[in-house]
This record gives structure tokens, C-alpha cells and sequence, in this order.
């Protein structure tokens, strides 16, 4: 069974399509990563799953079930936008509200419960509005978390973060994934943080789905390439044009791509004259790996 099955979704506003027959799949216990340009749909999507919208067409069934379905809506937590807490308010206060607003049993035990599991059980009785970024994004998944659900949407949780605050929602998301048994989709445009946590990946572009893989396939399809430095970068970037098919110059290094044998590279490059100071193997990652698919799609747009 799929946490979320998506077929042929589309939604439009003033006549123009947000979403255009998208469809999804997203498995259960997975760190779904939900990637895309702003305006590509993916918050209009988000918003659709939860109810937020009425789609135009298509079907969206939550585990097993039609989206709309009592019981299903309740498995549902969400943190789209903002945290929506009272500033004046502390961070048990804003939490003790929204257990009423879910009329759940026992708050104050389910309350501690996910503080602890966004690492703020200390931090209770703190205002909302003293609360930094990065606590505010921690507080408004503790509201999406009570109740237990089993699948949690996120729209870029991580935006604007820093280092640290970025390392502790990486954290609490596998956490909720591996201890708690919950399903995330999650959307984010720092592509880098997302590739350390997510099990999968769905690509939209303009309103539609134009790749889902799972971490494993991107690996299997991302390319190899070797990286290397020459004191004349110039000469040996024209040396290797020769020989190679796919040669560039980015970030200060030569990269030779689908490539692997470091040394018959190095041994190349010296029949030829330049000595090498660096040179390193290495695969592209996520954000690299949608650049080229961005390029690609725009280029067979263009083509048709």
C-alpha cells in the first residue's frame, strides 16, 4: 500500500494550470522529496492532499482510501506556509489550543510527546514570538504531529535556516520516519540537505510530474566524472577535449564525465606535457542531477 497515490490531479485558477494531470506516488515510510521551480505546483499539490483546495479533476486516494474520507483526513498532519501560533502565547499554550481544536484525549501527555520528538521539551513555557526561526519551524510540526498522524506534509520546513538549525530538522524527519513509523512528503529548494534524508523523489515541472525515483535510482543514474586541476588549465582542458566526449571547466576544475580511470587520465595528460595537482573521482548529486534535467526538458520543449 502507498501513503499517497495521485492520478491525473489538476487544478487551475483563472485558467491557467497549477496542476496539469500530475500524478504521485509516494510509498509508505518513505521521505518523499517533493522538488520544483517556485510556481511549479508543488505548494497547490500540498494543498490539494490536504483539502486545502477542491482539484478540478483527478483522484487522490490516502492510503487505500479517497482522500476525502473521514478516517483517512485524520491519519493527515500538515505544516503548510506558517506554524499559524499566537505570538503572545507560549509554545504549551498555542499546542494546548490546538488539542482542543483536535479534541484529543490526554493533552498534556501528547503534548510532551512531541516536544520531545522536535527536541523542545525544555522550551514550553517560551513565548512564540521569542522563538527563533528554527524553533518556529520545530513548533509548527509539533502541531502537525499531534495525534499521531501516519503521514506528515511539509512546505520547505527547512527554508532560511542555518547550519545547525538545518541539522536538527534532518534529525527529527528521520526520526519521525524510522521510531515513529510516519510517511513525509516534503517539499525543499535546498536540494543538498534533502539528498542526506529522502528515501524518494518526485520532479514537477510547471504543474506536472516529469520524474519520480527512489534514492537508489538517482545513484544508479547519476553520472561519474573526474575532477583534476593543471597548472595550464587551458592546455589540458584542450588535451582532454581530444580524447574525451563530455569535457567542462566548472567550479575552478576540469570535470571529464562518464569517466572513472583517474589514471590513464594522469598518464594522458603528461605524455602531453601538463602534470596533475588534484584530481579527485566523484558523482553529481541532486541539485546537479535536476539542473540537467531542467536543461533537458527546456531543450525538448524548444525541439517540439
Amino acid at each position: 500500500m502507498n501513503a499517497i497515490e495521485i492520478r491525473n490531479l489538476s487544478k487551475s485558477f483563472r485558467g491557467m494550470y497549477a496542476v496539469d494531470n500530475l500524478n504521485m506516488t509516494v510509498p509508505v515510510g518513505a521521505i518523499y522529496g517533493f522538488i520544483g521551480e517556485n510556481g511549479s505546483g508543488k505548494s497547490t499539490t500540498e494543498k490539494l492532499i490536504c483539502g486545502h483546495l477542491v482539484a478540478d479533476g483527478g483522484e487522490i486516494k490516502l492510503f487505500g482510501k479517497d482522500y476525502t474520507d473521514a478516517g483517512v483526513r485524520v491519519r493527515v498532519g500538515a505544516l503548510i506556509e506558517n506554524a499559524g501560533c499566537f505570538p503572545g502565547s507560549s509554545v504549551y499554550q498555542n499546542l494546548r489550543m490546538q488539542t482542543i481544536n483536535l479534541g484529543l484525549e490526554n493533552p498534556d501527555e501528547e503534548i510532551r510527546r512531541v516536544l520531545e520528538i522536535v527536541r523542545m521539551e525544555d522550551n514550553a513555557n517560551i513565548k512564540f514570538k521569542s522563538c527563533s526561526l528554527g524553533m518556529k519551524q520545530r513548533i509548527g510540526i509539533a502541531m502537525a504531529l499531534l495525534g499521531d498522524p501516519a503521514l506528515l506534509i511539509l512546505d520547505e520546513p527547512i527554508n532560511g535556516l542555518d547550519t545547525d538549525g538545518m541539522r536538527i530538522m534532518r534529525e527529527i524527519l528521520v526520526d519521525i520516519t524510522q521510531k515513529y513509523g510516519c510517511t513525509v512528503l516534503i517539499s525543499s529548494h535546498i536540494l543538498g540537505e534533502l539528498e542526506k534524508i529522502a528515501t524518494h523523489y518526485g520532479i514537477i515541472r510547471q504543474g506536472k510530474m516529469i520524474m519520480e525515483m527512489s534514492a537508489k535510482e538517482l545513484e544508479g543514474r547519476a553520472r561519474v566524472f573526474v575532477s583534476l586541476r593543471t597548472k595550464d588549465m587551458k592546455g589540458a582542458k584542450a588535451v582532454l577535449d581530444a580524447k574525451y566526449a563530455d569535457i567542462r571547466e566548472e567550479d575552478g576544475y576540469i570535470r571529464i564525465y562518464d569517466v572513472d580511470d583517474t589514471e590513464s587520465i594522469v598518464e594522458h595528460l603528461l605524455k602531453n606535457g601538463h602534470a596533475v595537482s588534484k584530481i579527485r573521482k566523484n558523482k553529481i548529486g541532486l541539485e546537479e542531477y535536476y539542473i540537467e534535467l531542467m536543461s533537458q526538458s527546456t531543450k525538448e520543449k524548444e525541439e517540439k
